[in-house]
């Protein structure tokens, strides 16, 4: 229970695929303006996120036990294209609101580091982890972690662009500059969080 734990933190707080690996940029600016739109892509990413979790743990032990890992980072880009256009499909028909406001960042999902990132991580930590049994459950959580911290992320930036479209910013920071300075602010806010897992003693 305590590894599970540990699994949750770490994929929030201390190993934020966002604000500590700096995967899924793409989305963290494109996507952050509005609240509702962070939180809709962020569902989607973790909805992503878990069925290519599901998805790519069998086949990868389907390609090691045939010889054919070199294949992995191919087969899994497929599965998580399939999926994604999946979502968008589930989307476009039923949330329609949603669809358009995400536009374009919707399919780019595809190409996000971050879903792509979580599968392969969850893979190498079956040998990282092996004294814990890491398996199937253990990757379904870090999933799940891993988008919960994606969430927070654009969430909290979501708020940080809303309280900068009301402030005097100096017109040589303006539009992205202003953006990267926050993102980078956020980003070292997390730093606090380092050595957590390690200091309750889950790890």
């Amino acid at each position: 229970m305590k590894f599970y734990i540990a699994l949750l933190i770490m994929g929030i707080l201390t190993q934020n695929f966002v604000l500590s690996k700096f995967l899924g940029i793409c989305p963290f600016l494109g996507v952050s303006k509005k609240l509702n739109t962070a939180v809709g892509m962020s569902a989607a990413v973790i909805f992503v996120m878990l069925l290519a979790t599901a998805v790519t743990y069998p086949l990868n032990m389907l390609l090691e036990n045939n010889g054919l890992q070199y294949l992995q980072t191919i087969v899994f880009i497929l599965v998580i294209a399939a999926l994604v256009q999946m979502v968008e499909i589930v989307l476009k028909k039923y949330v329609k609101s949603l669809y358009n406001s995400l536009g374009i960042y919707l399919p780019l999902i595809t190409t996000n580091c971050a879903v792509l990132g979580v599968v392969i991580l969850n893979i190498d930590n079956i040998t990282a982890y092996s004294a814990f049994n890491y398996g199937f459950l253990h990757s379904m959580v870090n999933s799940f972690a891993a988008g919960a911290g994606f969430m927070l992320a654009m969430v909290l930036f979501a708020g940080v662009r809303s309280r900068l479209e009301t402030a005097d910013v100096p017109k040589i920071l303006q539009g992205l500059p202003i953006t990267l300075v926050s993102a980078s602010i956020v980003s070292l806010s997390f730093l606090g969080f380092g050595g957590i897992v390690e200091g309750m003693g889950l790890m």
